[in-house]
């Protein structure tokens, strides 16, 4: 399981600072190596890291919030051959918190989209949601 990468992408709308996307992101994934790209008229907050290590605040948040279980549900559903793809709610990341979005268009703000790779998706869902 050390072999993952997390990559986490936002959009950071015309009305939004990119401080504060960049906050909702390390909130939930600690330090990672960003960047912001143009996208079309708009831009992009892209997040990278390569170490299990971002994941650990992540699982902390989940054992925090006590929805292990809701989770677990969420991530096996996004499970694509080497990935766990899924998407967090932008604003309340912002506010330390987690809430997982089954819709990109659900979050009035967009979300943030998460995937992690890696050769074992089913151990990472379980590594993040064990009780």
């Amino acid at each position: 399981m050390d072999d993952v990468v997390v990559h986490v992408e936002a959009a950071i709308n015309p009305t939004e600072n990119e401080e504060k996307v960049r906050r909702a992101v390390e909130n939930t994934f600690g330090t990672l190596e960003t960047q912001v790209k143009p996208v079309g008229s708009g831009q992009f907050l892209i997040g990278e890291a390569t170490s299990r290590q971002a994941l650990v605040k992540f699982r902390n948040l989940l054992q925090r919030e006590h929805i292990r279980a809701a989770a677990r549900t969420v991530l096996i559903r996004g499970i694509e051959r080497t990935s766990v793809i899924f998407c967090l709610n932008k604003q309340v990341a912002f506010a330390d918190h987690i809430s997982f979005s089954t819709e990109p268009n659900e979050s009035p703000l967009g979300p943030l989209l998460v995937e992690i790779k890696t050769q074992d998706p089913r151990q990472i869902v379980e590594y993040l949601t064990a009780y």
